[in-house]
């Protein structure tokens, strides 16, 4: 789903990380908050203590979804399934699977630890709150803190819509799943259920905006975009998973790869191997001896009235995880490489010499010809 993010820091051993799209929910969180909710609640304060207010509500706001996130991926270690870690991106966070859960039982508790830990949350800090009443407490710790204990519980009710994929969604899928013993058809129908209610909160947000909530309109306009777009997207990860599952990289790789010489000049390259194969990365071979690649983004990077002086050798980038793969290694964990790395050739590297070359177009037309011949439903 995401790119690698920005690692923060590892809890009971999962690392946490932010995409950048991050960023936009913690300024559009802050914002919503100091601008509107906490002036509405608690008025005559200063302008400033309503921003920090803001940051305050915000910072935990952030820290309840990784606590939400967290039991997610704890759930699924019990359950023996790799997670990557959590990430947080532009409308929360996720627990980053490596796979589906190894079957229904295992898929309900994971969805539901989620919302039940934010019900936990919320429930202890309006606890908190109502057991030290007499405690005169400042506004701006009141308000942040009743505000704390209310958006957990939002955040458990919101999850627990029949959305796929948020933890509603997954808890239906978790039912169909136990009920057909298929899936992919039980993802099918629960990712058509979550698509029907994205187009629904997209209404929501329309409805809002027109009369004239303009904050409230644009949260749930694009709640509910993401929603739709997720469902779709969860869909096809299933059906993804599913064609190239035991599948390995051998079965897809050209073994007969163009290779150029590290002694060539640029624009020999470009004009010998580029534009004769159209093709954006090329292995770099001596003899038998496998250099490296260099791509057409090493080639953009150089100046153009130097390509005649410029020799590959000098710009070749050597081998390495995020350019190579094995034969035998998997073709979904190969996909996934390309996929976080925003590679569409890699190297397939044996014993340290090229073997074969795999192409993001190869995996992809393999999965459209047997989607088609053996029935891959669309959403």
């Amino acid at each position: 789903m995401f790119g690698k993010g920005i690692r923060l820091f590892s809890l009971a051993g999962f690392d946490v990380r932010v995409d950048l799209s991050w960023l936009v929910i913690a300024v559009l969180v802050t914002w919503s908050l100091a601008a509107g909710v906490f002036p509405a609640y608690y008025e005559g304060l200063s302008t400033w203590v309503y921003w920090w207010m803001g940051v305050f509500g915000a910072i935990g706001l952030f820290l309840s979804v990784i606590v939400h996130e967290l039991a997610h991926s704890l759930v699924a270690r019990r359950f023996g399934l790799p997670m990557k870690g959590i990430t947080l991106f532009l409308f929360g966070g996720v627990a980053e699977m490596e796979d589906e859960p190894p079957g229904p039982k295992a898929e309900f508790l994971m969805a539901l630890a989620g919302p039940g830990m934010s019900v936990i949350i919320g429930l202890v800090l309006l606890g908190v709150l109502a057991l030290s009443r007499g405690a005169a407490w400042p506004d701006p710790v009141y308000g942040v803190v009743s505000y704390l204990g209310f958006i957990n519980l939002v955040l458990a009710a919101f999850n627990l819509l029949p959305a796929f994929p948020l933890d509603g969604g997954r808890l239906l899928r978790a039912a169909l799943w136990g009920r057909m013993g298929d899936l992919r058809r039980s993802t099918r129908i629960a990712s058509r259920v979550g698509s029907l209610f994205g187009f629904g909160l997209i209404g929501v947000g329309v409805v809002f905006f027109i009369r004239g909530a303009l904050i409230g309109g644009i949260w749930w306009f694009l709640i509910g975009l993401f929603v739709r777009q997720s469902a779709s997207g969860a869909y096809q990860n299933v059906l993804v998973r599913g064609v190239l599952h035991g599948e390995t990289v051998r079965r897809f790789m050209n073994d007969d790869p163009i290779t150029v010489p590290s002694s060539i000049t640029i624009a020999e390259l470009v004009e010998d191997y580029v534009y004769r194969h159209h093709f954006k990365m090329f292995p770099v071979v001596d003899g038998e001896e496998l250099r490296g690649c260099i791509t057409t983004g090493d080639v953009k990077g150089i100046p153009r009235e130097r390509w005649s002086e410029e020799r590959v050798v000098e710009h070749l980038e050597p081998c390495s995880t995020e350019n190579a793969v094995q034969p035998e290694t998997g073709a979904l964990t190969a996909l996934k490489l390309m996929r976080d790395t925003k590679k569409s050739r890699l190297l397939v590297v044996q014993d340290g010499r090229i073997v074969g070359v795999l192409t993001l177009k190869d995996l992809m037309e393999y999965l459209a010809l047997k989607l088609n011949l053996e029935g891959g439903e669309a959403m």
